[in-house]
């Protein structure tokens, strides 16, 4: 596994506080992934009762409520900030400020968990795989995505023309996720990694989406300094060299994941 040094829980759910009025305008890509992830599940697949894992603003809460509108749902998210955005444009059945770690749900209650870019910021992914197997039905699904290593390449390269701080956030790497995910006692339907590409006219742009959907820099290594003229100029043409006709590259590498409770 790549030692990687986490931002606490505390700093994670104030993060994404502060970004719940504006993630919705911030996160496209988001929900072009979360699209995906939703066309994975099997037609014929019926749930009577669905955990949105790490909710958000409540987006995906809503499809699911569509898709199963007899389904009791709840939607859980460690950012309380994040559930009082949702809950002002989704009625559904609970909403739980939560751990994906330490989930307050229980045993056997749940068909289905879809999770939508969140589980990347938990500390402990073995747990994460334990306890959402606990609270699924017996042939229950989880399907989840996750981001990996390599994700906003880019930007991290470009940082290094600048400074040997650490300013873009790290994630494990798609090897350890599926070592997790084997040692585990799901069934495995499908895993992949895919990266998956935004474009930006200018690295402002970029930059503002990362702190409009609470993804900004939060490592604990992070530089607390503010970033010079100079080295913003610095950084700008570093990026530039990234450019292609579509605009500034920004990839993400997205694991896809449709699991099975035996």
């Amino acid at each position: 596994m790549n030692a990687i040094s986490k931002p606490s829980k505390l700093d994670i759910a104030d993060s994404f506080s502060k970004a719940a009025t504006s993630y919705d305008h911030s996160a496209e890509l988001q929900r072009t992934i979360g699209k995906n992830l939703l066309n994975r599940l099997p037609d014929a697949f019926q749930a009577n009762s669905i955990l949105d894992l790490g909710c958000g603003t409540g987006y995906f809460t809503q499809q699911l409520n569509k898709k199963f509108p007899q389904a009791a749902l709840c939607g859980l998210d460690l950012a309380e900030g994040m559930l009082k955005q949702a809950q002002q444009s989704v009625t559904i059945n609970s909403w739980i400020a939560g751990d994906a770690e330490q989930l307050p749900i229980k045993d056997n209650s749940i068909d289905l968990v879809f999770s939508n870019l969140a589980l990347q910021w938990c500390h402990d992914f073995s747990a994460v795989l334990d306890e959402v197997y606990r609270v699924l039905t017996p042939q229950g699904i989880f399907l989840f995505t996750s981001l990996c290593d390599g994700t906003l390449r880019e930007l991290k390269q470009s940082w290094q023309a600048v400074d040997s701080y650490i300013h873009v956030n790290s994630f494990i790497n798609y090897q350890h996720y599926q070592q997790l995910i084997h040692s585990s006692r799901f069934i495995i339907q499908d895993t992949q990694c895919i990266a998956e590409k935004s474009y930006y006219p200018n690295l402002k742009l970029l930059m503002n989406d990362l702190k409009g959907i609470g993804a900004h820099n939060i490592n604990p290594q992070r530089h607390k300094g503010l970033t010079t003229r100079q080295q913003l100029n610095t950084l700008i043409n570093a990026y530039d060299s990234f450019r292609t006709t579509q605009g500034l590259p920004a990839t993400y590498q997205v694991i896809y994941g449709y699991l099975r409770k035996g």
